[in-house]
């Protein structure tokens, strides 16, 4: 194998896990900004005010993206059984 395949396997990897973790971690910044607003607005200094609207709504999100995650999470495992078979060659 050469250095130029892993380099691009290890590209690969690095994207695919980004776009798996873009939903959940979108989802807990906004929530977490507009917790952050409210706090401020209303001068509540609770630190733990925001943890249940984020998990609920990393949870929310985790449930609506599982499609498109584990078509996601398919399609790349499809794409390293092929190179792993194209190396036997």
């Amino acid at each position: 194998m050469e250095m130029e395949q892993v380099i691009e396997i290890g590209r690969d990897l690095l994207y695919t896990a980004m776009l798996l973790a873009l939903p959940t971690l979108a989802a807990s910044l906004i929530v977490g900004l507009l917790v952050s607003i409210l706090q401020a607005v209303t001068s509540i200094q609770e630190q733990t005010l925001s943890f249940l609207p984020r998990l609920l709504a990393v949870g929310l999100v985790l449930v609506v993206a599982m499609p498109w995650t584990m078509q996601l999470a398919v399609h790349f495992t499809m794409r390293m059984m092929e190179r792993a078979a194209g190396v036997g060659r």
